[in-house]
């Protein structure tokens, strides 16, 4: 009679009382998902050794041990997502499941599940060479219409026959030491069985969210294809960080960016828009040092010096120190944000990467070879540094920041291991150091930098749970109409604080600040609610020795794509360089544009006007400046409409083009 795991043996060894025990399930669901993670720590080496001429060039031994160290987390997230029917099948409280079926049926489904994720990491590991990134869901649009993917697939597969033998023999392996239970339906009838399977699944449910989520702290989102680079300085190591399954998976039903063919002839469509900023033939460069301090959630409407006329010329506002600030920086009066999330505002103000569709940082896209502020002023010998207090990692700001070029990378971490500081007693319970104590550290390390520097720091306290320090809870009591008002006049004090700071040291004359927000928030006032106005964001340029003229330029449009541009142009930069968005102080005023994209809609501001456009046609029209609340839609009864839908569709389409064909660098060019 043929023998099977599943009868009854008198063995006294520890592995078949184990196997043989209520736990048996458990057990076995640990050993055979550390088998997984050993596949995918494997098929990364391969991936690795198969494309080490391009990898070895940028990762020594410390490089390697990032890489592998972010490769844990993606690994999790990818077996999490894969193998997550499987845990469950496997800890379902049911006594009745424990026969022998119904486990062979569990093995052939972990065994076929990692079959196939092997053989998309291996296969990606030859593809590699061909893109630099990880595939992602985009390829089954890209070869959708060839029909030759057979002939391909044979040859690769008898050029790189060791992938194939290689394959054959880990899934051999995977069902070879596979562990199965060996608990009965007899055993397993019994409460304390019900008891630990049920205790098992609940504990597995948050590990597995856990896993697929990247973790489960506050400030963590669902980890993005990005995020990966925060393991590597160059963004082609980061599909070694990642695996295939991982990012066919985030990018399954995301292909946002798709050419829309608005022009048909390449030379037509560059005639008309191009991203790509030429220096002007007098350009000098004058290295001045920079600061630009992105505030969390600071609306324009929370700022008095923007409302003097709001609630009938009374409004005051939450911002002393800034209303004062303001007086004496260069402002528009039409400044806006091009998105409505912190990671929207991240490669708009930095890298001139407007949110088009959906957030950059959550596209294939984000892979890209990138340009901006720092990897520009790096070119001229700058030191360049990130500041964002929350956890490193949070919100992909540090995978953005050193794929954009960042020499360093400053957050919470940093902030708790510096000796001046209070470390973690500053922490605020839920995302972020205070930002007061968080101004301070960072004045202190730019002191030791050497000069010219870049520093950019992304405030927190603005931010949910609308809380302030419990010390200073008197001196900011809850305010105005909503919690989020007395965080904002904690950071204007925090503000405030900083440049009084900075004031006292060597580098302040010699720099530039830059000052805007991430985006609106919670508005109260009928202005900041319209499509256009939950876009309004505050911009100033502000110089202590006065170099740029205290001004409200009202006969501009301004926009956090255009922050990078203008700076260029004031620093008198002698590069070309890339950027969406453009110099407002050396373009004609009635040339000048902003750009969002709002729940399908594209909108354009250009001279007086505002347009909504789906993609195919123009929805509205609004000559905002007089009609601020958007009451009258004028579509087909401006002159210029014709003019701004080719400007805008110009626009979409360069975006598009460049983010599939990756080339938002000023030197990449058409493939």
């Amino acid at each position: 009679m043929k023998s099977t795991i599943y009868e009854s043996k008198s063995s006294n060894s520890i592995r078949h009382k184990i196997l043989s025990s209520r736990f048996a399930p458990v057990v076995a669901v640990v050993i055979n998902l550390l088998m997984a993670y050993v596949v995918y720590f494997l098929a990364r080496v391969t991936y690795l050794l198969e494309n080490y001429s391009i990898f070895s060039q940028g990762l020594d031994t410390q490089g390697l041990l990032s890489v592998f160290q972010g490769g844990f987390m993606f690994d999790s997230s990818a077996i999490m997502y894969t193998c997550a029917l499987y845990i469950v099948m496997m800890l379902l409280p049911l006594h009745l499941k424990e026969r022998p079926r119904y486990h062979k049926v569990c093995k052939w489904l972990f065994v076929i599940v990692n079959a196939i994720t092997l053989a998309m990491n291996l296969m990606d590991a030859v593809y590699f060479q061909y893109t630099s990134r990880r595939t992602t869901s985009t390829i089954f649009s890209e070869f959708s219409h060839e029909g030759n993917l057979g002939t391909i697939f044979g040859t690769e597969m008898l050029r790189h026959w060791y992938l194939v033998l290689l394959a054959i023999v880990l899934v051999w392996l995977l069902w070879k030491l596979y562990v199965m239970p060996r608990l009965t339906v007899k055993h397993a009838r019994s409460w304390r069985y019900y008891l630990i399977m049920t205790v098992a699944l609940l504990a597995m449910i948050p590990t597995i969210i856990c896993g697929m989520r990247g973790g489960l702290a506050t400030a963590v989102r669902p980890i993005a294809i990005s995020n990966a680079n925060q393991y590597v300085d160059r963004p082609v190591d980061a599909a070694l960080v990642l695996n295939t399954p991982f990012s066919m998976l985030r990018t399954m039903g995301k292909n946002v960016y798709t050419n829309p063919h608005y022009f048909k002839d390449e030379a037509q469509l560059e005639a008309v828009y191009t991203p790509v900023h030429q220096p002007g033939d007098t350009a000098i460069f004058s290295p001045k040092n920079v600061v630009v301090i992105i505030v969390e959630s600071y609306s324009k409407e929370y700022i008095g010096f923007f409302n003097h006329n709001l609630d009938g010329g009374t409004y005051k506002g939450y911002t002393p120190f800034l209303d004062s600030l303001l007086t004496k920086s260069l402002t528009f009066k039409y400044s806006y944000a091009n998105g409505r999330k912190s990671i929207d505002a991240m490669p708009s103000v930095l890298s001139s990467i407007p949110m088009m569709k959906e957030p950059f940082f959550l596209t294939p896209a984000s892979m890209n070879n990138l340009s901006g502020m720092a990897r520009q002023l790096d070119g001229k010998g700058y030191t360049t540094a990130f500041f964002h207090g929350a956890q490193n990692g949070s919100m992909g700001f540090q995978a953005f920041a050193r794929a954009t070029g960042y020499q360093q990378y400053l957050g919470r971490t940093e902030f708790n291991a510096d000796p001046t500081t209070r470390g973690n007693k500053d922490f605020d319970g839920t995302w972020a150091i205070w930002d007061e104590p968080f101004l301070q550290f960072m004045c202190h390390k730019i002191n030791g930098f050497k000069q010219p520097f870049l520093a950019t720091v992304f405030t927190a306290s603005s931010h949910h749970p609308f809380r302030v320090p419990e010390e200073l809870e008197q001196q900011f009591p809850e305010e105005g109409t909503h919690p989020i008002h007395r965080c904002v006049r904690y950071t204007d004090m925090a503000l405030r604080y900083f440049f009084e700071e900075a004031a006292k040291q060597p580098w302040y004359n010699n720099t530039i600040f830059v000052l805007t927000a991430d985006h609106s928030n919670f508005p109260t006032h009928d202005l900041y609610k319209t499509d256009l106005g939950r876009y309004m964001a505050p911009i100033a340029f502000y110089t202590p020795n006065g170099s740029l003229a205290p001004a409200v330029r009202e006969d501009v449009i301004m926009q956090q794509a255009s922050i990078m541009p203008t700076l260029m142009g004031i620093m008198g930069y002698d590069q070309p360089y890339l950027a969406f968005g453009c110099d407002v102080l050396n373009t004609p005023p009635e040339q000048t544009w902003a750009f969002s994209y709002n729940n399908g809609i594209y909108q354009y501001l250009q001279g007086d006007w505002m347009m909504q456009h789906d993609g195919d046609k123009v929805k509205a029209m609004y000559r905002f400046k007089e009609d601020p609340m958007l009451k009258q839609n004028m579509v087909g009864k401006v002159p210029t409409q014709a003019a701004m839908e080719r400007q805008l569709k110009a626009l979409i389409q360069q975006y598009m083009t460049r983010m599939t064909d990756n080339r938002l660098t000023a030197t990449s060019s058409k493939k």
